[in-house]
């Protein structure tokens, strides 16, 4: 099958271990980080939405559509896949797959995308459904690639059964890795402060 791809970029994070706020929209070499995902990403053309809570206004430079979790309570990243699952379903029919990304990533695979569909298509054919980002023997959940088909089963998942970790879904289903190498390592987040004076040594 050709398999046609949405992005949601994951923006819902409470970022505790920064104090709180938006940890994607911290300045890091001039530019917030959300940004740098955005200049790095091969998103081409395709559909984006940011999943985020609380007031979308503080997105409006970016502009682009945002979406606050469909399930209460901060229930954590795979809260926000089906948001980005539910909105691509609505929106964006002719798209198969969603890819899900984190934003506070600053450092990227410029082939991200193109290498999460190609693996995943290589497979798929085998019953492979998943497939997920890997670096240096680390899996990277929240950077993935998803069928839109899976939408009703993650959310009798997240609602009927209470599954809060992305690794207990995937557990469910066919999920594949495709690894990726960079200095610094290209998923590296910015969870501390600390971190992001790492990162200012490799802009």
């Amino acid at each position: 099958m050709t398999i046609k791809s949405a992005v949601t970029l994951l923006a819902g994070g409470q970022a505790r271990r920064m104090g709180g706020g938006d940890k994607n929209l911290m300045e890091l070499a001039g530019k917030p980080v959300l940004q740098h995902v955005l200049d790095r990403v091969d998103y081409d053309g395709r559909p984006l939405v940011i999943n985020a809570n609380g007031d979308p206004s503080r997105f409006a430079a970016f502009g682009l559509p945002v979406r606050a979790d469909v399930i209460d309570g901060f229930a954590g990243p795979l809260a926000g896949v089906l948001t980005g699952l539910e909105w691509v379903a609505a929106n964006h029919p002719e798209c198969t797959h969603m890819i899900s990304l984190a934003t506070d990533a600053p450092f990227l695979p410029n082939d991200l995308i193109a290498r999460l569909e190609a693996g995943l298509g290589a497979r798929i054919d085998t019953g492979v459904e998943i497939a997920q980002a890997m670096s240096f023997t680390r899996r990277h959940p929240v950077f993935a690639i998803w069928p839109v088909a899976l939408t009703a089963a993650l959310r009798y998942a997240l609602i009927d059964d209470g599954l809060r970790k992305i690794d207990d879904f995937t557990d469910r289903h066919q999920c594949i890795t495709i690894e990726f190498t960079g200095e610094p390592d290209p998923f590296m987040n910015l969870n501390r402060p600390d971190d992001f004076d790492l990162a200012q040594q490799f802009v």
